[in-house]
């Protein structure tokens, strides 16, 4: 039962931290789109924190789908 419960845990702090990135991200994509439609080119920063916190969402969503199979494994034993 103690697993089960770690993964459940786990699952929402996973899920958590996956929204905490999209609005870190976000901002910065709003950033983006405001120089292009200012017709100005973009702040490099502003595109590389876009392009690692979209990395780093990616990485979380793969740890996510990871715990989730591994709770579903042990919920159908």
């Amino acid at each position: 039962m103690s697993k089960k419960s770690d993964l459940k845990k786990a699952i929402a702090e996973s899920e958590q931290e996956i929204a905490d990135l999209e609005n870190r991200r976000n901002r910065s994509q709003s950033a983006l789109l405001q120089s292009f439609l200012d017709h100005q080119k973009p702040n490099k920063n502003d595109a590389e924190y876009y392009r690692v916190y979209s990395q780093l969402i990616d990485l979380e969503r793969a740890n996510l789908r990871k715990l989730m199979a591994e709770l579903k494994k042990l919920e159908s034993e």
